[in-house]
């Protein structure tokens, strides 16, 4: 093959990993700030939902009514014995 054929080959080989790469490279950096401004808002949220709870009110904020009494739950009911299934049938370990 000629130097030129070996260049065109090079090319259209390489082109669209580098444009793909430089793409992704920019979409992460963009990602990188949305996230850290998402993180500030979460934490801001959290330091005001913080806030809220470290007052002793149990009421909700429009008077309404407030939250019931958690529910005593009765214990769970033993499931049905299983039966090994030994005989003729059965198999056994090779």
């Amino acid at each position: 093959m000629s130097t030129t054929t070996d260049a065109l080959v090079t090319a259209t080989l390489i082109a669209p990993g580098a444009i793909l790469t430089a793409a992704a490279l920019i979409t992460q950096h963009r990602g990188k700030a949305d996230s850290a401004a998402v993180n500030q808002v979460l934490a801001a949220s959290a330091a005001e939902r913080a806030a809220r709870a470290a007052t002793t009110d149990t009421a909700p904020p429009d008077g309404g009514e407030g939250a019931p009494a958690p529910a005593v739950t009765a214990p769970a009911a033993r499931l049905a014995t299983v039966l090994p299934f030994t005989g003729a049938g059965a198999r056994r370990a090779a």
